[in-house]
């Protein structure tokens, strides 16, 4: 079991349309860090990299990089191409995959676990308020 659960989320409405991220953050099952952020118009599997992105830098910001770390979200696409099982096809999302890549580099023991949607509901929440404040 890890010590460090993060769940992302990102999305976007009428993709590309107005999107935003959700991420919480736990640690030893207490939750340390809420994220939620619009991020302007975007396509939704860049949003659900970005939800990465920004989870894996708070992480990092709080110091838990070195603990074991599980990422779970709902995004299949987004997780098997981080974990290079997939090819990423679309230009756009490869400085994505290169961003969290560089990212991993301090997190030593970290896993992508896919989700079902219903169990990321907390992330999605936070998203789906960060792309209402944009709107």
């Amino acid at each position: 079991m890890a010590d460090v659960i993060i769940y992302t989320d990102g999305g976007s409405r009428n993709n590309p349309g107005p999107a935003g991220i959700g991420a919480v953050i736990y640690h030893n099952g207490e939750k340390k860090a809420e994220l939620s952020e619009f991020l302007g118009k975007q396509t939704n599997n860049w949003a659900e990299y970005e939800g990465v992105i920004h989870a894996l830098a708070k992480a990092k910001e709080l110091c838990l990089e070195t603990l074991p770390t599980e990422v779970r979200m709902d995004s299949k696409l987004v997780v098997e191409q981080i974990s290079r099982n997939w090819k990423i096809k679309e230009p756009t999302l490869r400085p994505q995959a290169e961003k969290v890549w560089k990212l991993m580099e301090s997190f030593p023991n970290i896993r992508f676990i896919y989700i079902p949607r219903e169990n990321n509901a907390e992330a999605d929440a936070l998203a789906n308020a960060a792309m209402d404040r944009g709107n």
